[in-house]
């Protein structure tokens, strides 16, 4: 793909996505007073107390957020995560007066969490970031060593929390609903209804088990050398990837030739390559 054309598709999921994480802001988080965490929650809460527009908070915040992101971290972020940073209030400015689609809460939370997980899952397509609470995760990262995984979840915590000493605390319960329907839809934005699975077979007839699989599953295999833990004997493995409507035939066959084999199946969430997604 020719570089413009990638950067004009990578900018257009930018302004879509932030156009989505908007809009799912506007019509089931903030009606419901569900602050599910980030800058956007941040906003949801000082809507509640002191009735400042929630567009107008999430620019002030970003804009020191993703300096102190350039400063402190030394990283280039880049022009899209910086567009991203811009673009995401100004959405939310133009989409405050949209009606709410509910006024139950529940279902705010859990529609409102899958449209910011939609949107923020498209912006990182666009290889680009919102900037907010993730920066700041980031710096907190860097100066307390903790995992940024905690260092996020910490940050979101201290926000639901907030918002459920502000509101009530089942609001803040509802808060929590957002954030995990918001983390399971980026991820599926990301990877996919990917149904592939990566399968181990250990078997005293590998030559066989091999030439199956290439043969009647029609699936590439990469043999692999290892050794028993207990008779230290070395062997090989055999791994493969197969489609999800393939794994019954292939435990079949397996079975078939070695009735004895061991075969271990994991989820394969991300697989690239021939016969599966190549990009």
């Amino acid at each position: 793909m020719p570089p413009l054309i990638k950067h004009i598709i990578e900018y257009s999921l930018v302004i879509l996505g932030s156009f989505f994480v908007a809009l799912a802001f506007n019509i089931f988080l903030l009606p419901n007073n569900i602050a599910s965490g980030g800058v956007a929650g941040i906003s949801t809460i000082t809507k509640g107390v002191f009735g400042w527009e929630p567009g107008i908070v999430q620019a002030i915040l970003n804009v020191p957020l993703f300096i102190m992101g350039i400063v402190l971290l030394g990283k280039n972020f880049g022009l899209k995560s910086f567009v991203g940073t811009m673009v995401l209030p100004l959405f939310v400015l133009l989409t405050n007066n949209f009606d709410p689609a509910t006024p139950n809460p529940l279902l705010g939370a859990i529609f409102g969490g899958m449209g910011v997980g939609l949107g923020l899952g498209i912006v990182f397509r666009g290889r680009a970031s919102t900037g907010g609470i993730d920066l700041a995760a980031q710096v907190l990262h860097k100066f307390t060593h903790l995992p940024l995984g905690i260092s996020v979840a910490i940050l979101d915590g201290m926000i639901v929390l907030t918002s459920a000493l502000v509101f009530s605390v089942e609001e803040g319960l509802y808060a929590l609903i957002g954030l995990f329907a918001t983390s399971r839809t980026i991820d599926f934005v990301q990877v996919g209804l990917n149904t592939s699975k990566n399968v181990m077979i250990i078997t005293e007839n590998v030559e066989e088990v091999r030439a199956a699989i290439l043969n009647e599953i029609d699936r590439g295999v990469t043999v692999l050398q290892g050794s028993g833990g207990y008779t230290e004997r070395e062997r090989q493995v055999i791994m493969c990837v197969v489609q999800q409507n393939e794994f019954i035939k292939l435990t079949q066959t397996v079975k078939t030739i070695d009735p004895g084999a061991f075969v271990v199946a994991m989820n394969a969430t991300e697989v690239l390559g021939e016969g599966f997604k190549t990009t």
